[in-house]
């Protein structure tokens, strides 16, 4: 939160920027279908601007954007007045604020509060819209605009093929077949209808949009529907205006009601929820959001009583009754200060935005990749842009768009180099699937100090002491130049080393030691092999059952195995055939690494069942629990199929437990877990 003015002076300037910088960000979202500032900035803004209109009640305008819904609606279409206002919704940032709004609800609720259940909705994010039909068709459409009047989109609407054209005949009886019905909900875009979307605009040469929910808006908003009936639009029903009028009594009747009437409605709804229901679906959905095949930004929590509505009213802007509970931002909008260049493991030459910092879903952000050339080339990308920063989950944070009308003229555009920025050798692609070019010197150091990281993670030969700057400081010394000359480490050498005591000397030496003893799957994921997964590593270890067995099969021989196509194939064999690479396995076998193949336990607790882990566990790590499930006989899979038998589900269980459980899939817990394996 920005620091407060001390004085009305101060209050009345900061009060003034701050409606200038809010009714332009209004305009630019509602309008024009291109913000300028990111959800989160606009929030903090907005925040500003009611504290300091609270405290300073005298200063604040009667037209303040506290007090208005969206954007006076644009004149390049027909206005529509909305028969009842469209209302915002007050949002919540946090579980603390949610529990706020719940008291707020009881404490005017009364002896009533008793009554009180919420409905929660996802909160999806797209453009709100009503729809207006007379005896069952539908007339006219329009959107939001500031509330109380909205821009004419009727031609466009009826190109999206989720909204009927004529309701439900059998929907509209059950309703005694009201003469006027006004329905209400976001039109939105799925994820692979944008991207495919954006895939078709880059291609053209066209801005790529920086969002779903501004591809969404920007397609309602056409002046030609037939550019709109290009775009993968669809449309989710939430509520229906003046529901005194019908003959029902709670959000949760509307939304079976416009089921009824041919419209999608939200699939994750949840009915008759106390606060703490509601807050569980809100970590639940947080969780599994990633999942979804279209973006939610948080939940909207809704007194499930049409009569309690009535008795909670509402404010100038947003009703009493509901509150949108919103997920940490996971985009935000930053400089682009410069591009500079990274070599990984097998040569590529990735292009990596150093950024102004910035926080993005609870974390500073001041890297992000770019991909490759292409992908700059047709987000047109350059230097000094202001750009769109998106961070999902674990994925590394990405440049997803330019916000070009925030250009200057004075931005640069960027080329990758010719050639490698740590050697000087050409660049290149190695074949004509190659998306990136790549450094073809065999020897770069680059390589070999990616190389070195991937062999000592902990999924591979799991040497987690070896940190990153030591490797490079053995490599840049000529110390290792290859995996085989981590075994050949001393003691002595590595305490001499700058920041390096005898203790920590001792530990990686003794954990070098024990990585020799090596799970076969582990190992040739640790080699680096292109294409090859800790999945595939998995599933050649189980059928060659020795690196002996692995090293002499051909390409058709490999291709037998499961999942495994001509191109992996292709890899795998060239890895093999490669005489350096077959000199440093031999090393490695030389200096005592054992790579073994997992024994399974036929008889064991697990013999037979092809187990999936989620969610997180308390007395074991993810990895630790794979290996005791395969030496008793099971097999782990990474996600939830016709194959599974047995889910394992920790704590925070997300997606796949729902999956698992609408298959019929056995489902134990932790301590069940360990039970079997202990038994």
């Amino acid at each position: 939160m920005t620091k407060q003015p001390k004085n009305n002076r101060q209050a009345s300037a900061r009060l003034d920027e701050l409606y200038e910088l809010i009714e332009e960000a209004n305009r630019r979202y509602y309008q024009e279908d291109s913000p300028t500032i990111s959800d989160a900035e606009y929030d903090r803004f907005f925040r500003e601007l009611e504290a300091l209109e609270s405290e300073n009640p005298e200063l604040a305008r009667s037209d303040s954007p506290t007090k208005k819904v969206g954007a006076k609606p644009s004149e390049t279409f027909q206005p529509v007045p909305h028969r009842e206002p469209m209302l915002s919704l007050a949002n919540a940032f946090s579980e603390e604020e949610f529990l706020q709004f719940d008291q707020r609800c009881r404490k005017l609720l009364e002896e009533r509060a008793k009554e009180l259940t919420y409905i929660v909705e996802e909160k999806f994010d797209g453009l709100a819209v009503e729809i207006v039909y007379e005896h069952g068709e539908l007339t006219t459409a329009s959107t939001r605009g500031d509330g109380e009047v909205g821009e004419n989109i009727t031609a466009n609407i009826r190109t999206i093929s989720s909204i009927p054209n004529k309701l439900s005949k059998k929907g509209l009886s059950k309703l005694g077949g009201p003469e006027r019905l006004e329905v209400r909900g976001e039109v939105y875009m799925s994820l692979d209808g944008f991207k495919a979307l954006n895939d078709r605009r880059l291609a053209a040469a066209e801005p790529a949009f920086a969002n779903p929910r501004n591809a969404a808006a920007g397609s309602l908003r056409q002046l030609d529907p037939a550019v709109t009936a290009r775009r993968p639009l669809e449309f989710v029903a939430y509520g229906l205006t003046s529901p005194s009028e019908l003959p029902i009594g709670t959000q949760a009747e509307c939304i079976r009601v416009l089921s009824n009437l041919g419209f999608q409605i939200d699939p994750q709804l949840l009915e008759k929820a106390d606060s703490e229901a509601v807050l569980n679906h809100f970590l639940a959905l947080a969780e599994k959001r990633h999942d979804l095949p279209y973006e939610i930004d948080g939940i909207v929590a809704k007194v499930n009583s049409f009569e309690l509505q009535q008795v909670l009213g509402t404010r100038s802007r947003t009703p009493r009754w509901a509150v949108a509970v919103k997920f940490k931002p996971e985009e935000a909008f930053t400089v682009l200060n410069d591009i500079s260049v990274q070599v990984g493991r097998t040569g590529v030459l990735t292009p990596v935005a150093e950024l102004e910092p910035v926080e993005v879903g609870g974390v500073t952000v001041s890297r992000a990749t770019l991909h490759n050339q292409d992908e700059i080339d047709r987000k047109d990308i350059r230097i000094g842009d202001t750009v769109v920063v998106r961070r999902q989950g674990d994925v590394i944070p990405a440049v997803v768009a330019v916000i070009e009308n925030k250009r200057s003229g004075d931005e640069k555009k960027f080329k990758l180099p010719d050639t490698c920025p740590v050697c000087g050798s050409d660049v290149g692609k190695e074949s004509a699937e190659d998306v990136g070019v790549r450094c073809l010197n065999p020897r770069c150091p680059a390589k070999l100090h990616e190389r070195l990281k991937h062999f000592v993670g902990r999924r591979a030969m799991d040497i987690d002491s070896l940190g990153s700057k030591l490797l490079e400081a053995l490599a840049e010394s000529g110390r290792v130049s290859s995996f085989a000359d981590l075994y050949d480490l001393k003691q002595e050498e590595l305490a001499s080393m700058e920041r390096m005591g005898e203790k920590s000397a001792a530990n990686i030496v003794e954990a070098i030691e024990s990585s020799k003893d090596v799970a076969l799957a582990r190992f040739l994921f640790a080699l680096g092999i292109r294409h090859v997964g800790e999945r595939t590593a998995q599933l050649l270890a189980e059928h060659a059952g020795s690196l002996e067995v692995l090293r002499s099969m051909g390409e058709e021989e490999l291709e037998k195995i499961s999942d495994i196509g001509p191109k992996v194939a292709a890899s795998i064999k060239t890895f093999f055939d490669d005489p350096q690479e077959q000199a440093v396995i031999n090393e490695l076998l030389r200096r005592g690494v054992s790579p073994k193949a997992v024994e399974q336990n036929s008889n064991g607790a697990f013999a037979g069942e092809t187990v999936v882990l989620t969610g997180s566990l308390s007395s074991l790590t993810r990895d630790e629990a794979k290996s005791l499930i395969e030496k008793a006989g099971g097999k782990i899979s990474s996600s939830v199929g016709k194959s599974t038998t047995l889910l394992v589900a920790g704590e925070k269980a997300g997606s796949k437990l729902e999956k698992a459980e609408k298959q019929g899939i056995a489902v134990i817990d932790e301590q069940t877990l360990l039970q079997r394996l202990n038994g």
